[in-house]
């Protein structure tokens, strides 16, 4: 079969193993910039709000995906936020077990409208539940990098009363 027939069964379907010297360079784009600079060096999140929509992106976009209006208003989010859905993972990239299963969440911070996948941390299975209330768990600021990751995980948080 050539690459510009149509398999009509899932058995026609064939595979080329191969190597294809493919390099790409993934940037964060200017949006994703300034949102990791303010986690950098102030630790707080922040979101771009559409004005016509008033949906606020986490991480902030530069146009709107519902209306195409450009997005130059920034507000702070969070840093609190629900667990609006969680898959715990047993193995790594390449199959072999984890020594402790890793939790990854889809996290609504409050203000926001879109959500954020990160790690939760310091949660037991028992009190892990869609609805959860986490907040950020931040690197020092001296061990920053400009990643999504100085956000070293989510772990609950709870009313101070």
């Amino acid at each position: 079969m050539s690459l510009l027939e149509r398999a009509e069964r899932n058995i026609d379907a064939v595979a080329w193993q191969g190597e294809i010297p493919i390099q790409n360079r993934y940037t964060v784009g200017l949006a994703g910039e300034r949102f990791l600079r303010e986690l950098k060096e102030s630790g707080r999140l922040l979101g771009s709000r559409c004005p016509e929509c008033d949906y606020v992106y986490v991480p902030p976009t530069l146009y709107c995906e519902r209306c195409f209006e450009k997005l130059d208003d920034w507000i702070e989010v969070g840093p609190e936020g629900t667990v609006v859905s969680f898959t715990i993972v047993t193995q790594a990239l390449d199959g072999t077990p984890l020594a402790d299963p890793d939790i990854l969440a889809l996290i609504r911070l409050d203000w926001a409208d879109s959500l954020l996948v990160h790690r939760l941390g310091k949660v037991s299975l028992d009190e892990l539940e869609i609805g959860l209330w986490v907040k950020p768990v931040l690197k020092p600021k001296n061990r920053r990098e400009g990643s999504i990751l100085d956000i070293q995980y989510f772990a609950p948080a709870y009313h101070e009363e």
